[in-house]
């Protein structure tokens, strides 16, 4: 049933509401709570009864961490990692360019400084050595060492472990394959002997469970470890980034991580929140689409390791000058993405973005950036999307998925059947290897089985809206309670509300493409703003309706922006009313 009648917006989308379970579901809620209803059709929609809300709005990692010792081969893992610390022996990290392979390393070292030992941090060139471990490097670091500790990747690298010559740790969250790495320990929520009960966890999570054993395991000695609360911003930051979903026990580490990261404890997160201009404590939104770009800037397009570096550093100055050759970084690496999505996009198009996989491949296309455009594909059609840069014949490629369609399994099993050189990942994002002579077979045998998963079932004009609002009860107070559902990001979206029949009296372009508008009546009257809208159909349609009414849809937030604290909407999407 559409919401308000909107079956075309001014974007051809057609606006969604709550199904009528869900609508009684609200309303069972609300009558035990006695919640607002912006709060209670979020609550529905996660499928929160009545008597589990309040401990939804507050998760605790009291009731929701699970005893580490669940996961298959913790228990050797954080033995031999407590023997190499006591023994003082040398440690190695080897971590993924990513900010989960970054935050992962990044608590290793804090924690291994903090017992007095440094450990040394290896990270591959994307471009010159890819994903994961290769032979060369951990002979290298073989030779040197008597413990290496991949974090973020290893689950596949039976050869580049065999060729270590020391005791290898794996720490990962990645698909496993029918066998796995002889080394100590390959710790895996998504191994495929695992329950699949913490799959949602990324590698830093992972991470940090065994340094939650480690620290009992000292505690049991009489020895005090470091303070792992204090840790959960890197935990907090690296799920968010790496698209992991807000569900279970994530909730309750991002939360608690968000708590911890407004202390601005941790000199990394401070230059990153600097350089970034926020001006609020930081939120899910933060780390996904500020702080996680930026961390991520040095493995796609400059140095590998600097991200790493950022996060585990204890010295504000080298932070502060880490954080600003990132800022250049992201600079560079945002005009190399655009022009890449804007050929993938016309690319795809071209194609057809009506099936269950949307793709794109192009000669020279930067790897440092296919997967954010990959992304960029994904949230304009609502479809799995695989973007490949290719280079001498060998294509490189990132792949993102939709809430629902678990795509890193797909392209593990057509690596398995010979069509991609190497692929894998997890449920949201994932990357491969292909010849170009098997592009084409590659993404049609993709393409088949994600669409025995459902994808490609969904309109990608819907547009889920979760309640009506009015701008005099859109108020700080009320956001923070919608906020108490959060935080939101992967499989728990942040709720979309509309302001029905709302006269716009001003729209003007703010920035660099940017749309502002201004809406209500009265005494009250709310600011939408809608990035790199003002060209696009919803910034033409505002521009000729000054005046006129609308329906419009969005996510209300609190902008505090001089140290006052206003209501203003996130615009998405508008129709005439």
């Amino acid at each position: 049933m559409t919401f308000l009648g909107v079956d075309t917006s001014v974007t051809g989308r057609r606006w969604l509401g709550l199904s009528p379970e869900e609508d009684r579901a609200a309303e069972a809620i609300r009558q035990a709570t006695a919640l607002p209803f912006a709060v209670t059709n979020v609550l529905a929609r996660r499928g929160v009864s009545p008597e589990g809300a309040p401990g939804f709005l507050a998760p605790t990692l009291r009731d929701l961490m699970p005893d580490p010792m669940v996961l298959r081969d913790m228990e050797p893992a954080a033995t031999r990692f407590l023997q190499a610390v006591k023994q003082r022996q040398r440690i190695a990290v080897f971590a993924d360019y990513d900010v989960d392979g970054g935050s992962s390393a990044a608590l290793l070292l804090c924690w291994l400084r903090e017992m007095g030992l440094q450990a040394t941090l290896y990270i591959p060139d994307r471009i010159d050595e890819g994903y994961g471990p290769n032979v060369p490097a951990m002979q290298a670091l073989g030779a040197k060492h008597d413990l290496i500790i991949c974090v973020d990747c290893g689950t596949l690298s039976h050869e580049p472990i065999a060729a270590a010559g020391c005791d290898v740790i794996v720490l990962d969250h990645h698909l496993g394959g029918e066998t796995l790495p002889d080394c100590v320990a390959v710790v895996n929520p998504n191994r495929q002997d695992e329950t699949g009960d913490l799959s949602q966890l990324c590698a830093a999570g992972v991470v940090f469970m065994m340094l939650v054993d480690a620290n009992r395991r000292l505690r049991a000695e009489g020895v005090k470890g470091p303070d792992l609360m204090g840790y959960l911003d890197l935990v907090a930051l690296a799920t968010v980034a790496d698209v992991a979903p807000l569900t279970g026990v994530n909730r309750a580490l991002v939360r608690t991580g968000l708590s911890v990261m407004a202390k601005r404890g941790r000199p990394g997160l401070v230059a990153l929140a600097d350089v970034s201009r926020l001006t609020h404590a930081p939120n899910s939104h933060t780390l996904g689409f500020l702080f996680g770009p930026r961390v991520n800037a040095g493995g796609r397009i400059g140095q590998a390791d600097l991200g790493a570096r950022l996060l585990a550093t204890d010295n504000p100055a080298e932070a502060a000058l880490i954080a600003a050759r990132l800022e250049e970084l992201n600079v560079e690496r945002r005009a190399i993405e655009a022009a890449v999505r804007a050929e993938a996009i016309a690319q795809a198009e071209a194609r057809g973005v009506d099936g269950p996989l949307v793709w794109a491949a192009g000669d020279g296309w930067h790897p440092g950036v296919v997967g954010i455009a990959a992304a960029r594909l994904k949230e304009a059609y609502n479809r799995p999307s695989i973007v490949i840069g290719i280079e001498n014949g060998i294509g490189k490629g990132s792949a993102r998925s939709v809430t629902g369609v678990d795509l890193g399994a797909a392209i593990h099993r057509v690596a398995a059947e010979g069509l991609l050189e190497k692929g894998g990942g997890h449920k949201m994002a994932a990357g491969l290897t292909v010849r170009v002579e098997k592009l084409d077979a590659a993404m049609a045998r993709l393409a088949d089985l994600l669409a025995r998963q459902g994808a490609g079932e969904g309109g990608p004009a819907d547009l889920q809206i979760d309640g009506m609002l009015e701008p005099e009860g859109a108020t700080p107070e009320l956001i923070a309670q919608i906020e108490a559902a959060g935080p939101f990001g992967a499989s728990a979206p942040a709720p979309r509300f509309a302001f029905a029949s709302q006269r716009v009296s001003d729209v003007r372009q703010i920035g660099s493409g940017h749309l502002k508008i201004t809406f209500g009546s009265g005494a009250t009257k709310l600011t939408g703003m809608a990035f790199g809208a003002w060209e696009g159909p919803l910034g033409q349609a505002l521009q000729a309706g000054v005046g006129e009414r609308f329906h419009l849809a969005g996510r209300v937030e609190v902008d505090s922006w001089g140290g006052r604290q206003r209501v203003q909407l996130r615009l998405e999407d508008a129709a005439k009313a």
